[in-house]
């Protein structure tokens, strides 16, 4: 008894390491030049405030420098009109505990086999370990959504008795930012039929319901904004990890790329979604969703840095239950490598402009986020599961 009470105690003291080891990322973000502040959270919060004010969701562009335009469904600029209705100031920082507080969910639920839900050290030590992962660094900078909805799937997936019907957080998460449809994928390959249908309906009902409420805006949308890849911003720039980006830093013809990307796009496909299938038979659930999460980043036309939120994911199911050393190695050098700005080393590499050295290993450096999210997908799908069977 007087042991559960210790651990208990714990948790508040833990929750305070934490703040306390967060606050200088907070306090950088949020007192950079207002210009620069959380920009993506101004798209957000704008998107809310045009639906309040009746005006044309996707015409508007965020003030300069920036000149953002709202490139989400039409269901999330519903959702953030709660923004709208509040300060800019207020809006900060309700945002960025929003963020940490789908943080500690994502770690709660990634690295339950370490029993973290048990442990207040370990649980802090998880937390400000991928608080500086350099994906979870620009949710605070940018103020983006990206762990938010790694959140909301990873608890509708791992949740052991969840209170609501499961699928319809996955379904939540899909509508407001497409990607996270590769779960509806993972749920149909696995024939998890109830969880893909609740999964389904919800996407469908969210999607659809924006169209009673600002039906022009809907209709833009999926007609013109949607088909606008270019309204991301460049789409061959360092951040774009996904595999189309790094093909795109090729500066191929334009058909000679499509054509590649779509090969390159149906193997990972295949094999990232055999992976997840194994993974799921074989009750590991966790790397399931690593693996589809992955997906979302590398099969996307276009996946920023801070898409790759999914690492957190990704690291919980490579450390397991903490006894393999072997694994926490492994995990060990996955963290560091997306704790360092890597990708930016091989944009200041080209500049060098050292012959053959620097367009050469300077843009194989530049994709180093979304290469390494390639050798992820082997690790979980093929070096995880031979590395149990030997230890087996």
């Amino acid at each position: 008894m007087t042991g559960g009470k210790r651990q208990w105690w714990m948790w508040p003291l833990a929750v305070v390491a934490i703040a306390l080891a967060a606050a200088p990322l907070v306090e950088y973000w949020l007192t950079n030049p207002d210009d620069q502040r959380l920009v993506d959270l101004d798209v957000y919060r704008t998107g809310g405030q045009m639906v309040l004010e009746g005006r044309p969701v996707y015409d508007f562009m965020t003030p300069a420098p920036q000149l953002l335009p709202f490139t989400y469904p039409p269901v999330s600029a519903l959702l953030a009109v709660p923004l709208a209705m509040m300060s800019w100031t207020t809006a900060q920082w309700v945002w960025t505990a929003g963020i940490f507080a789908a943080l500690a969910v994502t770690v709660w639920f990634s690295f339950r086999q370490a029993e973290v839900d048990r442990r207040p050290l370990l649980f802090a030590v998880a937390m400000v370990a991928c608080t500086y992962l350099m994906p979870i660094r620009d949710q605070v900078r940018f103020g983006q959504v990206d762990i938010l909805l790694v959140s909301l799937c990873v608890a509708d997936c791992m949740a052991k008795r969840p209170w609501w019907p499961r699928g319809f957080l996955i379904g939540v998460a899909t509508a407001v930012k497409l990607t996270p449809g590769v779960f509806l994928v993972y749920l149909l390959i696995t024939r998890q039929w109830r969880t893909f249908w609740v999964a389904t309906i919800v996407t469908t009902l969210l999607t659809v319901l924006p169209l009673l409420v600002i039906r022009e805006d809907t209709l833009q949308f999926w007609f013109s904004a949607l088909l606008d890849p270019e309204r991301l911003g460049s789409n061959a720039a360092t951040t774009n990890q996904s595999m189309r980006g790094m093909l795109l830093r090729l500066y191929m013809n334009d058909t000679v790329t499509s054509v590649i990307w779509l090969v390159v796009v149906a193997v990972v496909a295949w094999y990232g979604f055999r992976g997840a299938y194994r993974a799921y038979q074989a009750k590991d659930p966790l790397t399931a969703v690593a693996l589809v999460g992955l997906m979302a980043v590398l099969l996307s036309p276009v996946a920023w840095i801070h898409h790759l939120a999914w690492v957190v994911v990704v690291l919980g199911a490579i450390v397991g239950d903490g006894r393999d050393r072997v694994r926490l190695w492994v995990a060990g050098g996955v963290w560091l490598y997306y704790v360092l700005p890597i990708p930016w080393w091989g944009v200041s590499l080209k500049a060098l402009e050292i012959p053959v050295l620097s367009p050469v290993l300077g843009k194989i450096v530049q994709n180093a986020f979304g290469l390494g999210a390639l050798v992820l997908v082997w690790i979980l799908a093929s070096w995880l599961p031979k590395r149990r069977e030997n230890l087996a």
